[in-house]
């Protein structure tokens, strides 16, 4: 199958490069560069033994789009392109819907004028909110407390709009977790711009001394320790699920959801003392203030995705910390230094 990835130059899209290669597909990369790296795509590629095909773009762009539809002539999509920082929505909401909702109906779009009917969507946990009951399972109450989170869930509902007028259209979102992580050979991994959003870089950047500490916002949470509580999984255990979801896309012939997670939960502390166990690094941490719209706790049920796609989450939280640290040694100022 010939896939053209949206986002795939990002932490998530680049893994998945390799994962879909060794299961035989043929990717094109489609990506505008903001957040993702040319570096990543490279190495996706060394770590294939195959060079990958980048088409610079973004998918706002309905020239754009249309012209590199045109050349590569894909039989699916996977799409990850669009922005994820949940405090971020907040302070600029208008470019969240701009680029994740508008992005992805003239992706929507393209496929109709171009006859791909198939597509695996990156959506998040987000959508569900403050949780009513763990694990959330998909038939969980939807209510997204960011405006990140609203757009991701404005997508879903317009993916199974999308899908409902044709029965030859098919698209399976898949909602995330709490990604971490890196590939084995440490070639790859997470290189956020800026200040990381997500824990796991933190840790890592304070083990490398880039930071000087860890800030652990909140110390009152409803959990064992008191700091907030989150289901964590594996960069390639994730790309996996989307390979298995193509693989699915077959038999699908409409929309579907599934939770794609570990099924339970690490506490912050319990990462850091993870971290040290796998590394032998000690992490310097400060009590912080909670981060508005956290809550105490969150993690997935699976069972839809062990039924479905028949995938389940390999790697633990000790694989995911000694990854991590092998990519943050190899790379300490990411894909801004030499392999």
């Amino acid at each position: 199958m010939r896939v053209f990835v949206t986002g795939g130059a990002g932490y998530i899209g680049s893994h998945t490069l390799v994962e879909l290669i060794a299961a035989g597909h043929d990717v094109v990369v489609f990506d505008n560069l903001q957040n993702g790296h040319i570096e990543a795509v490279r190495r996706a590629g060394l770590v294939a033994g195959r060079k990958i095909e980048v088409i610079e773009g973004d998918v706002r762009d309905a020239a754009a789009l249309d012209a590199a539809f045109r050349a590569a002539r894909p039989d699916a999509v996977i799409h990850f392109a669009g922005l994820k920082a949940v405090g971020e929505s907040g302070t600029i909401p208008l470019t969240y819907y701009d680029i994740n909702v508008h992005g992805t109906i003239r992706l929507l779009e393209a496929m109709d004028a171009h006859g791909c009917s198939s597509i695996v969507f990156s959506s998040s946990a987000t959508v569900y909110g403050d949780p009513e009951y763990l694990p959330l399972d998909e038939a969980h109450r939807t209510g997204p407390i960011n405006p990140y989170g609203r757009t991701k869930l404005m997508v879903e509902h317009i993916l199974q709009d999308w899908c409902a007028t044709s029965d030859k259209r098919s698209a399976i979102v898949l909602r995330y977790f709490n990604p971490v992580g890196a590939h084995s050979s440490g070639l790859i991994g997470e290189d956020p711009r800026g200040i990381p959003n997500n824990l796991m870089p933190l840790i890592a950047q304070v083990a490398g001394g880039r930071r000087t500490h860890l800030d652990i916002l909140g110390q009152d949470y409803d959990t064992r320790d008191g700091s907030g509580e989150r289901d964590f999984i594996h960069v390639v255990d994730l790309a996996r699920a989307h390979v298995a979801a193509l693989d699915r896309m077959a038999d699908c012939g409409h929309c579907e959801t599934i939770n794609i997670g570990t099924g339970h939960g690490t506490t912050v502390l319990e990462l850091v003392a993870a971290f040290k166990e796998a590394t032998g690094i000690t992490i310097a941490t400060r009590n912080a203030p909670r981060r508005p719209g956290d809550t105490d706790s969150c993690f997935a049920c699976c069972q839809r995705a062990n039924a479905l796609l028949g995938w389940r989450a390999e790697r633990d939280i000790a694989q995911m910390c000694h990854d991590t640290w092998a990519w943050q040694v190899q790379n300490p100022h990411g894909y801004g230094g030499d392999v």
